[in-house]
């Protein structure tokens, strides 16, 4: 029978604008990274941490598809550095989270994720970071479009949203994503709610899916 091997991970401190912010490497059992991830939490003041279950999910999905995953707290959250900014100061984290990814991983391209206020911090980071792909989940619409203020990131972009979200509005994301048009591809799915109970392995499955499937045209679903 086959072993399933836990990922290698690694405690590190990337040096962010307020401080050292304390985050999360996981590793895939491979040597080659055509791709590596970067994980925005949920909201720091609403109990949001890179432990929170959903970013964990996320990771998940990116060390199945072979990709490094990097999670980091926000500015004020466990070990990080710093007080809370108000969306602002946590996308100047995120893009520092960006950069030592990129330094660690010079030859591979970056996949932004979010998950709620990270998706709408993912969002406003890849103004700036231009990150290879960026993913969404259960952003807070209005909010992000505030912190966007007109922009938006010429990146190609999925959006996971569950259809009985009680937080995030599933009209309003699906709205966004019909003005966003051909810049975002909108996957909604029936029965999940905002925090995704129950629902995490779907959750990973669609990722990997659709993620596999932009990455490597023709392969394999």
């Amino acid at each position: 029978m086959a072993h399933h091997h836990a990922p290698y991970k690694e405690s590190v401190t990337v040096s962010g604008p307020a401080g050292a912010l304390d985050a999360l490497l996981e590793l895939p059992e491979r040597d080659v990274f055509p791709r590596v991830a970067v994980i925005c939490h949920p909201h720091p003041l609403h109990h949001g941490s890179m432990l929170n279950k959903v970013v964990h999910t996320v990771s998940r999905a990116m060390l199945e598809l072979g990709w490094p995953a990097l999670r980091f707290n926000f500015r004020g959250v466990g070990a990080s550095e710093g007080r809370f900014a108000d969306g602002v100061g946590e996308t100047a984290d995120a893009e520092a989270a960006c950069a030592w990814m990129r330094g660690r991983y010079p030859g591979s391209a970056l996949v932004l994720a979010g998950f709620s206020f990270g998706a709408m911090v993912a969002c406003r980071a890849a103004l700036s970071v231009q990150p290879a792909r960026l993913v969404t989940i259960a952003p807070p619409v209005e909010r992000t479009k505030r912190l966007l203020d007109g922009r938006l990131p010429g990146v190609p972009w999925l959006i996971v949203q569950g259809d009985a979200d009680g937080v995030v509005p599933a009209h309003e994301v699906a709205g966004w994503a019909e003005e966003l048009g051909v810049a975002a591809s909108l996957v909604m799915l029936s029965g999940v709610d905002h925090f995704f109970h129950g629902k995490l392995t779907l959750l990973r499955q669609t990722l990997v899916g659709r993620l596999r499937e932009d990455c490597v045209p023709g392969a394999p679903q």
